[in-house]
């Protein structure tokens, strides 16, 4: 039986049966340098709930170059490039960029907008969804893994 997420490249697959601990739309510096879209759709799962199939095949580079020694990796398939997924050297989280690491994005909707700078000068989003300056105020990040 498939799991219920599914994501990854023709060598790496990754997959949960279990719901995200976060699920947002971000507009950080970060996500824009390293996607180069205005804001990111991005989903975090609990370290533990996200498997991956072939973990010998994952290239790790720091996610944000400007912070080298900062918790999360960007993984990428050393066959293909295909990014994989955000491991979090803590171990609390794993996070996938739906439209960007092979998961279908209408199955994990952004239930809020994350990290948004109104002084940037944007339009603030207007689909209803909450708009917070960092992560939703309820968020805990999980105990590592």
């Amino acid at each position: 039986m498939p799991a219920k997420y599914t994501g990854g490249c023709e060598h790496v697959h990754t997959q949960s049966d279990h719901e995200p601990v976060d699920n947002h739309m971000c507009y950080c510096s970060v996500c824009k340098r390293v996607t180069g879209q205005a804001s990111t759709h991005v989903v975090f799962f609990k370290h533990s709930d996200l498997k991956v199939d072939n973990i010998s095949a994952l290239k790790r580079q720091p996610f944000n170059n400007q912070n080298p020694n900062g918790p999360l990796e960007l993984c990428t398939c050393t066959t293909c490039g295909k990014p994989i997924m955000l491991d979090d050297k803590q171990r609390r989280i794993r996070a996938i960029v739906p439209n960007l690491m092979g998961f279908a994005p209408e199955k994990l909707p952004a239930t809020y907008h994350a990290f948004f700078d109104r002084a940037a000068g944007a339009p603030a989003p207007s689909d209803g969804r909450p708009v917070y300056e960092g992560l939703r105020p309820d968020f805990v990040w999980p105990a590592p893994a």
